[in-house]
């Protein structure tokens, strides 16, 4: 780490204030060590305990690296945010209680869901291994980060996998003009013998919420198409959008049946919030949502036996058919950010940069 960073992460910079929507456009590179030192300077300062700050951490960073703006850097505002609101533990300490030889239940205890995961995550894939298959529920946790981080672990370890959780009630079904729904990603992961694996990670929103966001601290308009006012007009602005009227679904009904089954599947089937439930627990703090995830693991293995290997080659020849046809494989992107990252570091807004800075101590020692 550069000497301007080390002293950075100990004293914020003391610059004027120019407008937000210019600096927006300013950007700062940095090191992905120097990413996390600057993450894990602050979550420390905020009393994270080591757990937490291990597991945000290395999600920032990750969203970061691999081009997702929206899921990286930006989101440590939200969990700050969500701290100093009292909607998170800084130091809970999950449960795991094993509900059946194949199902698998973690209380994260209020805290936010890295922590509970990885602390399950063994006894995941040691289940789907066993039995074939495995799901795991995880209570009471705080959810902000992309899915394909929780996906990527089990496809590693040679599993397919699903993942979706709820959020927010900020997403009206199709039709309709108020929310109901919140962005209920999904996410779906395929591991791929010496090949990155194939994941998809989408909100069933036609956008994530944290694009708007962006859109909205860089002073743009959204594309049409992506929310409503108040009245259920289509509206671009981004902030009247997030205020006052309503996301909307992909796909039309098509999106908003995806998101009905998250809401079900996340919600009521593992005993925990809806995204109205979410919402309601917010009481207007706009914190990271609180609820549940279900994550289920599937070991092709013991599905196929002898017939594994030649069966993952066979789906090889679908995803070469994919791209023999110009089509880009989810995912694909995020990997080729990566692997630059890794080279070159990651630039960020200049604003969000000061803004992180903000949230350090002066006069650390």
């Amino acid at each position: 780490m550069n000497d301007r960073i080390a002293q950075q992460q100990h004293s914020p910079p003391h610059t004027p204030e120019p407008d937000r929507a210019r600096r927006a456009n300013d950007t700062v590179r940095l090191s992905l060590q120097e990413v996390h030192a600057l993450v894990t300077c602050a979550l420390r300062q905020h009393g994270f305990s080591e757990p937490h700050v291990n597991g945000v951490a290395d999600t920032l960073v990750a969203g970061e690296r691999d081009g997702c703006a929206s899921h990286g850097l930006y989101r440590l505002l939200g969990c700050i945010g969500t701290l100093k609101a009292g909607k998170v533990s800084r130091d809970a300490v999950p449960e795991l209680h094993e509900m059946a030889p194949a199902l698998l239940r973690a209380d994260a205890g209020g805290g936010f869901s890295q922590v509970a995961y990885r602390m399950a995550l063994p006894r995941l894939i040691g289940k789907a291994r066993a039995q074939g298959i495995a799901a795991l529920g995880i209570n009471r946790c705080v959810h902000f980060s992309a899915l394909w981080a929780d996906i990527e672990p089990l496809t590693d370890a040679g599993l397919v996998a699903l993942a979706c959780t709820p959020s927010h009630a900020w997403v009206t079904p199709a039709g309709g003009s108020k929310p109901l729904f919140g962005t209920n990603p999904l996410a779906f992961g395929w591991p791929r013998p010496r090949q990155p694996a194939f994941i998809f990670d989408f909100a069933t929103s036609a956008v994530a919420r944290g694009e708007i966001e962006l859109h909205r601290r860089a002073g743009k308009p959204i594309p049409e198409g992506w929310g409503i006012d108040a009245d259920g007009k289509p509206c671009t602005d981004a902030a009247t959008v997030l205020d006052h009227g309503a996301m909307l679904t992909f796909g039309g009904h098509k999106g908003a049946a995806l998101a009905a089954m998250i809401e079900l599947l996340a919600g009521p089937l593992i005993a925990d919030m809806t995204s109205v439930d979410s919402l309601a627990f917010d009481a207007g703090t706009r914190s990271s949502p609180m609820g549940g995830e279900l994550i289920i693991a599937i070991d092709p293995a013991r599905f196929l036996g002898e017939q594994c290997e030649a069966e993952l080659a066979r789906a090889e020849t679908l995803f070469e058919a994919m791209v023999g046809q110009g089509a880009r494989l989810p995912s694909q992107r995020r990997y080729q950010a990566r692997e630059s990252s890794l080279r070159h570091g990651v630039r960020i807004p200049r604003s969000l940069y000061d803004d992180i800075n903000a949230l350090l101590p002066r006069d650390m020692a």
